[in-house]
């Protein structure tokens, strides 16, 4: 039996839940410290040694969780839907997921622990930081630079070679045609620097 967990048990965690079957997993337990529901971090140390899958859609979090599972020395691992496309050259580093309908493209690198969620786009070129949530349906041309810790929300359009600084939010639905800078949160279209 390929039996892997899933630290984090919100809807976030069920979907990656759902991609570990569809990658040929026929166990998946869920590791959750703030649930009594299920399974402490501390509890799983003691019961499995399975590889863990991040279930945590908060970037900061998820850091958190990746580097806690990676001081006890555990594999974390990358989960690709079936139903997403990756060019073969892209590089995907560990602990990354790729939803379902997502599209990556030839020449593109995604770093450690980060989302592509559903159905969003990662054309040509584009180096995807560590740590970075890509919401459903958002689009980045190509040659697009997308710093570590970056959340960008839902819809959101990168027009080409655009460079998105550290820690930073794009609002959902905004149209980004200059660069944005670290820490800051930005929206609209096209979008400007609110925060």
């Amino acid at each position: 039996m390929k039996s892997i967990a899933v630290y984090g048990a919100s809807g976030h965690g069920k979907v990656v839940a759902d991609i570990a079957l569809t990658n040929g997993y026929d166990e998946v337990v869920f590791i959750d410290d703030g649930d009594n529901e299920y399974m402490s971090f501390q509890e799983y140390l003691t019961q499995y040694s399975y590889p863990i899958a991040l279930g945590i859609g908060n970037n900061s979090t998820r850091k958190q969780v990746y580097e806690k599972i990676k001081s006890e020395n555990l594999e974390v691992k990358t989960l690709i839907h079936e139903r997403a496309i990756v060019a073969n050259d892209v590089i995907v580093k560990e602990g990354t997921v790729i939803m379902p309908g997502v599209v990556v493209n030839t020449g593109s690198s995604i770093g450690t622990g980060s989302i592509l969620n559903t159905g969003s786009i990662v054309d040509h070129d584009c180096d995807i930081g560590d740590f970075v949530h890509i919401a459903p349906k958002s689009a980045l041309a190509g040659d697009v630079c997308v710093k570590d810790m970056v959340m960008i929300g839902i819809g959101s359009s990168i027009v080409q070679g655009i460079t998105i600084g550290e820690n930073s939010v794009v609002g959902a639905g905004s149209v980004v045609i200059s660069d944005i800078q670290d820490n800051v949160v930005s929206y609209g279209v096209p979008a400007k620097v609110k925060v």
